[in-house]
């Protein structure tokens, strides 16, 4: 009763500072969300070093600021979108710094640094064009990114009761033994109902965009998720990170989002809906 007393009020207090977050000032969400993704990609160097590499966290994080910063100030127009093409810098900065260490495994180090900038820190400085859409003159427009958070917590919480309920037919039992195909479908099932709910709560997208988004979701956020647990299973690490009571870490928390945000803003802007 205690884990679960504890679990609810930890699941709360998360949701709670997303939304604040996200829907308050552009300037808190810039604030809460470089924080987010300090802590997550902290998460995944420590992850990556149980395995024999040796990320330069200091050169990933900072890179990974500096990402976040600067789509932030294109989004805002603060600065040309001509310093969108600044981020072609960093791989090559990423491997500079260990280019003159003295590590025989230089190449496989700055790998993993540059791994922790593609994978963490692009999908959450991509949430700054979600939440400053042009198509709505450049402004302050943060619901699309929280219909998305919506749909994203719908799917990951009922595919896991439905799952746990009637769940028999596993998925890849060898990465993930818990998820099974009864929780994808129902959870989908769900997923695609938010989606519609958004298009009422939120009409900047039409319904069909709206359930195509949460179609998305459902299948590149499964994917982050096996991602990460593979990578977990691989390194032998139960979670991410203990911060989280109840939830392990911000990486276990994001893992879903961190694949579906990409895809989800290709799919927009292809289709000119920010």
């Amino acid at each position: 009763m205690k884990v679960l007393l504890q679990r609810s009020l930890t699941g709360l207090a998360y949701v709670a500072i997303i939304v604040a977050g996200t829907i308050i000032h552009p300037y808190l969400f810039a604030l809460i969300f470089t924080g987010f993704l300090l802590l997550t990609q902290y998460e995944f160097y420590k992850i990556t070093e149980t395995n024999g590499f040796i990320p330069n966290r200091m050169v990933g994080l900072l890179s990974g600021v500096i990402l976040f910063v600067i789509f932030f100030l294109v989004a805002n127009r603060i600065i040309s979108q001509q310093m969108v093409f600044a981020v072609i810098l960093i791989p090559f900065i990423t491997y500079l710094t260990e280019l003159f260490g003295k590590s025989k495994t230089s190449l496989r180090n700055s790998l993993a640094t540059l791994a922790g900038i593609i994978y963490i820190a692009l999908p959450f400085s991509l949430m700054n064009f979600i939440i400053i859409p042009g198509n709505q003159g450049s402004r302050f427009y943060p619901w699309i990114l929280l219909g998305i958070f919506f749909i994203i917590w719908i799917y990951d919480s009922l595919a896991y009761a439905i799952g746990s309920l009637i769940g028999k037919h596993k998925i890849s039992p060898g990465i993930s033994p818990g998820k099974s195909w009864e929780g994808f479908i129902g959870g989908t099932v769900f997923a695609v109902i938010m989606g519609i709910l958004n298009a009422v709560f939120f009409p900047v997208l039409s319904m069909i965009s709206w359930i195509i988004v949460a179609l998305i979701a459902v299948v590149f956020g499964s994917c982050g998720d096996f991602f990460e647990s593979k990578l977990k299973r691989e390194t032998g690490v139960k979670d991410s990170g203990t911060i989280l009571p109840g939830h392990g870490g911000f990486l276990d928390r994001f893992d879903s989002l961190l694949f579906a945000i990409p895809v989800i803003f290709v799919w927009l802007n292809l289709y000119g809906n920010i």
